[in-house]
């Protein structure tokens, strides 16, 4: 009996130990970690050799860099959007720009010869831009010789990655690890291998309750168990740096030393310059001129001048500086603009045209009143700007420029990059409803006044901006039910009023006298004056704002009394 329980006994431990063979195998299988690794350009998107991952600080870019000709590359969209709107592709005349306070660098698309406007050359080693079919590619030795971005490239172990490190040094969240670990697809030990990564830093991307997505050293991303990641805390990443860096300089701008009171004069000629004596005479506290002295005359870059000596003379002896208009529409051949600016040959005529009658006549300012700018040609606007600040700050010329009252419709004209470059930004408080109006209204309401300006701050500083008022206003007529209007001086406005018996009260609303009247012949009126009351109220925000100073357009629409409000703004 006790032959046969052993065998049974035998065969029943057997099936115990192999039971825990078995489940001792299914725990393992359960808490091991798989060494399967993923498909790196699945995983990464990448479609194409030449592709590049690229991370900007701790954020994995959906778009992609290139490694061409050995060498990383941005498309150029991207660099304008991620790295620096100041890179230029002159389209025209095939070539990448950067412009900077004091000079301009240029190189022609494919080649690495870099030349600056004050007789430097670099040579890059590599070309600083390349067109591939229809897409632009920016080396990122270029971008960083004239950024303060650095970068890391990984070429070995899997695709081509960049990380780029931001300019200003952008804060992550940095921890170690002190053994080799694989980081993974997802969080999981059952998740692929996306890196077998060495022991050192990795940036913390994103913690959770047991895992962290984490950039690791040698450029991937993925996941790490926290129980890994050791003494994380905040640091600011810095990598490679440009042997070829330039020293830009910096934007240092032209200041009045008091608040500034600027006068548009409306030329129309050279008979025009004239009236400038009767025009000083009345105008207290004015101390800067602007009269509209030069337009672009055809697409070379040239100029139309109705500037005069005595014109200067006679601003001087008032102790009024002179800041000359150019302007973009002024001229009887209406050149197209985006010819003009799209070409940096015009572009360098028409700065060294402005610059020649600045040499003769002795202005001290540059006011750029360049209106009807299409989002198309708004890089080469920006560009003209920068290349004629250069100019401008060579020189010790003031440069000022105009702009419409910020609107979505209108964010092209860039005015935070304007804010930058030039010494002054006019914002033009007027035209709220101009002549193709399909509505009455205010030419400039207080609260049209009020939004430009707190938009206007948003980009610009304070101490660089300067809010136009009009000297004009518009009565509007409904006839037959259809709408015109036609602008009016003060004093032509204050007469209509007097001949036609509108009684005039104040409107809070627009900060107004408004008044309305049925005419005999059935014809109805409306205006919304502009008088020395509603111009006072404006000055008050422009106080309360801390601006730069005011503006007007234009000179002799004025009646006198307004200087006397002016005089006040300008004593505070």
């Amino acid at each position: 009996m006790k032959k046969k329980i052993k065998p049974v006994i035998f065969i029943i431990a057997l099936i115990v130990i192999c039971g825990l063979i078995y489940a001792g195998q299914l725990l393992i299988e359960h808490f091991s970690y798989t060494k399967d690794k993923v498909d790196l350009n699945e995983y990464y998107g990448l479609t194409d050799a030449k592709q590049a991952v690229l991370f900007i600080d701790d954020e994995l870019m959906d778009e992609k860099a290139a490694y061409l000709n050995d060498k990383f590359y941005l498309k150029y969209d991207l660099v304008k959007e991620h790295i620096s709107n100041r890179f230029y592709y002159g389209v025209a005349d095939g070539i990448m720009v950067y412009t900077g306070p004091n000079a301009i660098y240029t190189a022609y698309l494919g080649e690495s010869m870099i030349t600056s406007s004050e007789g430097e050359t670099i040579n890059l080693d590599t070309p600083a831009a390349i067109l591939e079919g229809e897409t632009l590619y920016v080396s990122v030795d270029y971008i960083t010789m004239f950024t303060d971005n650095t970068y890391d490239g990984y070429v070995d172990d899997g695709p081509f990655r960049i990380r780029i490190y931001s300019a200003a040094g952008k804060e992550v969240q940095v921890g170690k690890l002190n053994k080799n670990i694989a980081i993974r697809k997802l969080g999981g030990r059952k998740s692929e291998v996306v890196s077998n990564n060495t022991a050192g830093a990795v940036t913390v991307v994103e913690q959770m309750e047991e895992w962290s997505r984490v950039i690791t050293s040698d450029g991937h991303i993925g996941y790490i168990e926290n129980k890994y990641i050791k003494d994380t805390a905040p640091t600011v990443l810095v990598g490679t740096a440009s042997a070829n860096k330039v020293n830009l300089g910096e934007y240092n701008s032209i200041k009045m030393d008091t608040k500034l009171n600027m006068g548009f004069h409306a030329i129309g000629g050279i008979s025009g310059n004239e009236s400038v004596a009767g025009i000083l005479a009345q105008a207290k506290t004015l101390n800067v001129i602007a009269p509209t002295w030069f337009s672009i005359s055809d697409t070379e870059g040239n100029i139309s001048s109705y500037a005069t000596h005595d014109y200067i003379t006679a601003a001087h002896a008032s102790g009024v500086q002179v800041w000359a208009v150019v302007d973009n529409f002024n001229n009887e051949n209406k050149p197209d603009t985006e010819t003009v600016l799209s070409s940096a040959s015009a572009r360098a005529n028409l700065i060294s045209n402005l610059m020649a009658q600045q040499a003769e006549y002795g202005f001290e300012g540059i006011n750029v009143d360049f209106e009807l700018i299409s989002e198309s040609y708004a890089d080469s606007y920006l560009e003209f700007l920068r290349e004629l600040s250069v100019a401008c700050r060579k020189n010790n010329i003031v440069m000022s420029i105009d702009d419409y009252v910020p609107m979505d419709f209108n964010d092209h004209y860039d005015l935070h990059e304007q804010g930058i470059i030039a010494d002054y930004v006019v914002i033009m408080g007027y035209d709220e409803h101009y002549a193709g109006s399909e509505e009455p209204g205010s030419v400039a309401s207080i609260g049209y006044v009020t939004t430009g300006i707190n938009k206007a701050l948003e980009n610009v500083a304070a101490d660089k901006l300067i809010n136009a008022v009009p000297f004009y206003t518009r009565l509007w007529t409904t006839s037959g039910g259809e709408l015109s209007s036609k602008a009016l001086h003060m004093d032509g406005a204050a007469s209509f009023i007097a001949e036609n018996g509108i009684e005039m009260k104040w409107d809070e609303e627009t900060c107004q006298y408004y008044g309305e009247k049925t005419a005999d012949n059935g014809d109805f009126y409306q205006i919304w004056n502009e008088d020395a009351r509603s111009i006072e109220t404006k000055l008050s925000v422009m106080q309360s704002a801390g601006i730069a100073g005011v503006a007007e357009w234009a000179l002799g629409f004025e009646t006198a009394d307004v200087w006397d409000v002016f005089a006040d703004y300008m004593s505070k």
